[in-house]
């Protein structure tokens, strides 16, 4: 992980001459002007620019099977070593896997992304082969279950791309390291998905899970929303980004599953999505007109995984009416820019530091790892959208809050009001 290759404002930590070949003559001829200003095809690939400096050390070491090795370790996380490889893998798997469902194409950033579907496929194995010098951690201690969960999310994702490249030995060991995460409890929490993500990719990928976790979740989450496209983290509201971080994600790909299924819960999706699209207005409402958003609750350190839900709706074509594509895309990579380019993102190695903006070690509680901060990358979702998506041909409009704050004379907002 030595010899960083020049990518613009960042250093890539090559994990072959091909790849960084590749990278550099995608983003060769890019250039971006003011936030909110670029034509689709330069948020394109900004975008893209983001999510190969994050997950490719990630995925170059566990490839290699030296994540464990590789992976910074500080004083301050001692405690949580045992957890943060499948932290850190988890995450970043659920963060690109949109993206690399897409699959390799003759493209420069297709060439690109055949590479990290390579790299993913390779690090999937490393991590569920008992065998592996990275096997990693499913079942000791609470925190696995919550990045089987966001591993899970990710093969539910990207099936062909991930999934459909393993052998079935290597299906098998996916499945074993999956259901070895069974033994751990959930809180009656926002952790309630976990469980429920993670039999919902076995019920997709086998055919059988244990049904009864995904109805408890789904029920229970049922009871807690709050109205206004917002869930409570149990039967509290938290002043927080989880129903971003985790919740209505986790909501709609198990609802999803559920529907194809047929199972009965799949009558809720509808419900489920109409909240979903109501929580991303808001979303894109918390945007001001320099990139910035409120940055207030737990986990602050995830940067913008923060909008991973709007993200999330955009990828799955369920906008609402009044979110136009190229202003919620102008307002995303907004944010991802003013996060990106703040001083002290990465370590010298090129490894995640603690942070909002920037390097902000208070920010942290304690159960964040270096791991943990690889959650970012789930505010890429919409990279998922092929690139002659109207998400990304549609010009430049100026989102909800440029709109306002330059005086522009537009409707009211209003409460997403539910029919009993």
């Amino acid at each position: 992980m030595k010899n960083p290759v020049s990518l613009g404002i960042f250093s890539f930590r090559k994990p072959c001459a091909a790849l960084a070949f590749l990278a550099a003559t995608l983003f060769a001829q890019v250039s971006f002007s003011a936030p909110g200003a670029n034509s689709g095809t330069d948020d394109r690939a900004y975008s893209v620019r983001v999510l190969t400096q994050v997950a490719g050390p990630v995925l170059t070491s566990l490839a290699d099977g030296k994540l464990k090795q590789d992976l910074p370790s500080h004083d301050w996380e001692r405690t949580r070593t045992n957890f943060a490889p499948l932290e850190a893998f988890g995450r970043t798997l659920a963060g690109i896997a949109p993206w690399l469902e897409l699959g390799p194409d003759d493209t420069p950033e297709g060439r690109l992304r055949a590479k990290f579907i390579d790299l993913s496929v390779k690090s999937l194995i490393n991590a569920t082969d008992p065998k592996s010098p990275d096997f990693l951690n499913f079942n000791h201690g609470g925190q696995p279950l919550v990045d089987t969960a966001f591993l899970s999310l990710g093969l539910l994702r990207a099936p062909h791309q991930l999934w459909g490249r393993l052998t079935s030995e290597q299906q098998s060991n996916v499945v074993a390291a999956l259901k070895s995460s069974r033994v751990q409890k959930p809180y009656e929490s926002n952790w309630l998905l976990f469980p429920a993500t993670i039999e919902a990719a076995l019920w997709q990928f086998t055919g059988e899970c244990d049904t009864n976790r995904i109805e408890y979740a789904i029920n229970h989450h049922m009871e807690w929303y709050l109205g206004d496209g917002t869930y409570g983290d149990g039967r509290e509201f938290h002043w927080d980004y989880y129903n971003s971080y985790v919740i209505q994600p986790m909501l709609l790909e198990v609802i999803r599953v559920c529907a194809e299924k047929q199972n009965h819960l799949g009558a809720l999706r509808p419900k489920i999505i109409a909240r979903a699209k109501r929580y991303a207005v808001v979303q894109e409402r918390m945007i001001s007109p320099e990139g910035t958003f409120p940055v207030i609750g737990r986990s602050s350190a995830y940067r913008f995984g923060a909008f991973q839900e709007l993200s999330t709706v955009a990828l799955q074509h369920e906008l609402p009416a009044e979110l136009k594509p190229g202003a919620v895309r102008g307002a995303l990579t907004a944010v991802i820019r003013r996060m990106m380019e703040a001083p002290g993102v990465f370590d010298e190695r090129g490894w995640l530091q603690v942070g909002s903006v920037g390097h902000q070690p208070s920010i942290r509680e304690g159960y964040i790892s270096t791991g943990s901060l690889y959650l970012c990358l789930c505010g890429l979702a919409h990279l998922g959208l092929p690139a002659d998506d109207p998400f990304w041909t549609a010009p430049a409009e100026p989102w909800t809050q440029k709109r306002i704050w330059s005086g522009e004379d537009i409707p009211a907002d209003h409460a997403y009001e539910e029919s009993k």
